[in-house]
């Protein structure tokens, strides 16, 4: 059975990128780590930003990767097991996760901070231009 794109409307001409964009994000959506996503307003010397913020509890810097690939954000865990211990109980598992965010054309990220199991990414809204551009209509006799 083929599937029928979600975005095949006559109306929304060249969104394909975009449908594929959400199918890989719905992918990997399985609710771990817990995240936040925050508007910051506007700041003497900052502008208006997004912020997002994940429970990373138990990783360090060296085991967490923040990149952008082919317009999304993606936030990526990694623990290994450490042999050496045995435990009489086990609740607090090593784990490894993929987090990713679309980000919409000219989202810029300004930094990533890691502080008390938390991460916090911060984004620059990109200010868009507002172009008015006349088509010009030719005329065949």
């Amino acid at each position: 059975m083929s599937r029928v794109p979600s975005l095949s409307s006559p109306f929304l001409l060249g969104f394909d990128e975009i449908e594929r964009a959400l199918d890989r994000v719905a992918k990997g959506a399985d609710g771990y780590p817990p995240y936040n996503i925050e508007r910051l307003a506007r700041e003497a010397n900052n502008p208006e930003r997004l912020r997002i913020t994940l429970a990373v509890a138990g990783f360090t810097r060296d085991q967490l990767d923040v990149t952008i690939e082919e317009s999304q954000l993606v936030i990526r865990g990694r623990q290994q097991d450490d042999k050496s211990r045995q435990y009489l109980h086990r609740g607090i598992a090593a784990r490894q996760f993929q987090r990713t965010f679309v980000l919409a054309e000219g989202m810029e990220v300004l930094g990533a901070d890691l502080k008390n199991g938390l991460l916090s990414i911060d984004l620059v809204r990109p200010e868009p231009d507002r172009v008015v551009r006349t088509i010009s209509i030719v005329e065949h006799e």
